[in-house]
């Protein structure tokens, strides 16, 4: 590979952009396949999945980094129980019961959620510009999920779907700010192996639990496909991709990126459902994309 298209892949603000279009797409899948595939279900074998793919590329650091990894074992359980066991999970569950308008408006507060932890426990504070974009862009998220009329978010109802994807949300902006004090000197790749296996550690008896109560997958190409999908994708480049966006660009930055979420769920939905964008979409995704730039300025 040419060293031009090495450092155009580099660019945190890229691999945080095709983060999220991953993350827009798993949160398109999750609910297509909600009836052949359980929450629980559709956790495991996408960590599954995505463990069998870096396991490969982590083993050959495994024996020369176990010390580091022996000695920041602490945080890497909790990255793992955060960013692999709960978030995705909570999630999953979530849309089970609750609405996507409900799901997505919640999903926009993980920003706000990083930046207040960030605050509280790292003492970092935005600059005023910075600020200004996370409200404009936050502002952008919500005129598209209230599709341009504020009553749509006056009349919103928490049910017990909200609340996982409260707790998800919450998972997610610690998991962010927890990156901080992830082990030093470990490969990324290792990195992902060790948290993917914590993660897997925490959804196996949650998974086996699951199909006591009679909640088994319907193996269908639909379902085995869509696995794929959030396995490679989400799961295994969408994890590397973030977490090298948040050491390059710091955690409040890297959590703003979450606000492009409505932005390629419009897109996705006008390609694949066939959905045409209103106007409130366009201004919606004006606002984010400003936000962002803010965000970006010196």
């Amino acid at each position: 590979m040419s060293e031009k298209p090495t450092r155009f892949l580099a660019n945190p603000y890229l691999l945080l952009t095709l983060t999220v279009l991953f993350w827009s797409g798993n949160m398109v899948v999750g609910r297509g396949i909600r009836a052949d595939v359980p929450p629980l279900a559709l956790a495991f074998w996408r960590w599954a999945i995505a463990f069998l793919l870096v396991l490969p590329l982590a083993w050959p650091h495994f024996k020369t980094q176990w010390p580091l990894l022996r000695q920041g074992w602490k945080p890497l359980v909790i990255l793992g129980l955060l960013g692999v066991g709960s978030y995705n999970t909570f999630a999953y569950i979530g849309l089970q019961f609750t609405s996507a308008t409900n799901a997505v408006l919640l999903n926009s507060f993980v920003p706000v959620a990083t930046i207040a932890i960030s605050w509280a426990f790292l003492g970092k504070a935005l600059r005023r510009l910075e600020g200004l974009g996370v409200f404009i862009s936050l502002g952008g998220a919500l005129t598209i999920v209230a599709r341009g009329d504020p009553a749509v978010l006056a009349h919103l109802n928490l049910n017990v779907g909200d609340v996982w994807m409260l707790a998800a949300v919450l998972s997610w902006a610690i998991y962010t700010v927890g990156l901080a004090w992830r082990p030093a000197g470990v490969h990324p790749m290792l990195m992902l192996a060790a948290m993917t296996a914590v993660g897997l550690c925490a959804l196996a008896p949650a998974y086996a639990w699951e199909m006591t109560q009679g909640r088994q997958m319907n193996v269908n190409l639909g379902a085995l496909a869509s696995l794929a999908y959030v396995g490679i994708f989400p799961s295994f480049l969408g994890y590397i991709f973030y977490n090298r966006g948040v050491a390059e660009i710091g955690a409040s930055k890297a959590s703003l990126f979450i606000h492009l979420m409505p932005v390629f769920g419009t897109i996705l939905s006008a390609i694949f459902l066939a959905e045409i964008p209103h106007w409130y979409h366009y201004l919606g995704i004006v606002l984010i994309f400003s936000g962002i730039w803010l965000t970006m300025k010196k």
